[in-house]
């Protein structure tokens, strides 16, 4: 499907890539992983074509369709949210904007001495577009975009006036209507509350295509993922289960390899005493040259690369009072909308609390009432 055959890639001095191989098959769900700087991103770019290999191949099929969700956004403005998710979509998203032209060209008076051309060429759309499943399109345009989060009144509004994370999540909707043979997507839990990761969790689970995805998210690529392909000093190496399995499998292989650099460098020591003590002795020479050229043909092992652990070390905090934090009654509204009404709770020592809720049910208002940077909440009536 897509592959890798001895790609080597660097910026200036930076050294991304050593004669890397890999390959994607179909129906694939590999997980990227590698340190920030590694070239996940590169490795992405690489397989859309937007950059090119230094040295070596990457191969992806002319008619395999790739989608390719990535953290920068670009400009959306001048459109309903439907539109701009279904403006998306591969070829349907180009037959779906086309139907639209034609038919607001077919009610043009200034058009109208093109009329027959316009209904000729409307036929021809609205055939393909009914034969590629076209008008089941703006349904399930909407059904992703539920599953995004997004409510009705969102859908029909108009993007501009979106946030950037919002924004984010048209922009993986576009890409997951598509339906690719292959989907790329870089960090997609990013902006997502949990109820629209589930979504997304179930949607790839079904996902017939292969998906090649960076998270930070551990769990989402525990459920998600079979295959991990790791970018590691230069190479990726591939391991085949989750992220788990992974991490236990590249422990194993580091202490492998540890064993075996120290079992090479004691039979290197012992051969080097060798020659270091028969090195002026003539009856011995033969064999002093015959060990010199077999040590240089050794193939060293080298350790492990050790990746630094940055060590946080915070102050003690004070003990608290038995009661933290108390609310009783709490109102906070912004304008006309009412984001908490009547809420009470007590979080008292020792207690540890997660806040849920969808995007925009408040949790970070009721984050910074409980820390004391909103001002005072007003009294819910």
């Amino acid at each position: 499907m897509i592959s890798f055959t001895r790609v080597s890639k660097q910026y200036g001095r930076q050294v991304l890539f050593v004669e890397a191989s890999f390959q994607l098959n179909p129906g694939e769900r590999v997980g990227l992983v590698g340190p920030n700087g590694a070239g996940k991103t590169t490795l992405f770019r690489m397989i859309v074509g937007e950059e090119g290999p230094d040295e070596g191949d990457v191969s992806v099929p002319k008619k395999l369709t790739i989608g390719y969700f990535r953290q920068d956004v670009e400009e959306m403005k001048g459109r309903s949210v439907l539109d701009e998710a279904i403006a998306g979509s591969g070829r349907l998203g180009d037959l779906h904007h086309e139907l639209e032209h034609l038919q607001h060209a077919m009610t043009d008076p200034a058009r109208a001495d093109d009329m027959d051309e316009i209904l000729a060429r409307f036929g021809e759309v609205q055939e393909e577009y009914d034969h590629k499943g076209g008008y089941a399109l703006e349904a399930q345009a909407r059904e992703v975009l539920h599953g995004l989060g997004f409510e009705d009144e969102r859908i029909e509004g108009d993007i501009g006036a979106l946030s950037g994370g919002w924004k984010m999540r048209v922009a993986m909707a576009r890409v997951l209507l598509g339906r690719p043979d292959a989907l790329l997507m870089d960090e997609p839990t990013n902006h997502l509350d949990i109820e629209s990761i589930l979504w997304l969790e179930g949607f790839l689970k079904a996902y017939p295509g292969a998906l090649f995805m960076t998270s930070h998210d551990r769990e989402f690529l525990n459920r998600i993922v079979t295959r991990i392909a790791e970018i590691d000093d230069g190479e990726i190496a591939a391991y085949s289960g989750n992220y788990d399995f992974y991490e236990r499998e590249r422990a194993l292989r580091d202490q492998n390899r540890e064993a075996a650099y120290s079992r090479q460098q004691a039979m290197l020591a012992k051969e080097q005493r060798f020659i270091e003590r028969f090195s002026a002795h003539a009856a011995k020479a033969a064999q002093v040259q015959s060990r010199v050229k077999a040590l240089d043909k050794i193939e060293k092992i080298e350790l492990p690369k050790q990746r630094k652990v940055v060590r946080f070390d915070f102050r003690r905090p004070p003990r608290s009072g038995e009661e933290v934090a108390t609310l009783e009654e709490v109102g906070k509204r912004y304008g006309s909308r009412v984001v908490h009404e009547g809420l009470s709770m007590t979080i008292r020592r020792g207690e540890r609390w997660c806040v849920m809720g969808k995007n925009g049910a408040g949790k970070t208002t009721l984050l910074r009432m409980v820390a004391g940077v909103l001002a005072p909440p007003t009294p819910a009536r």
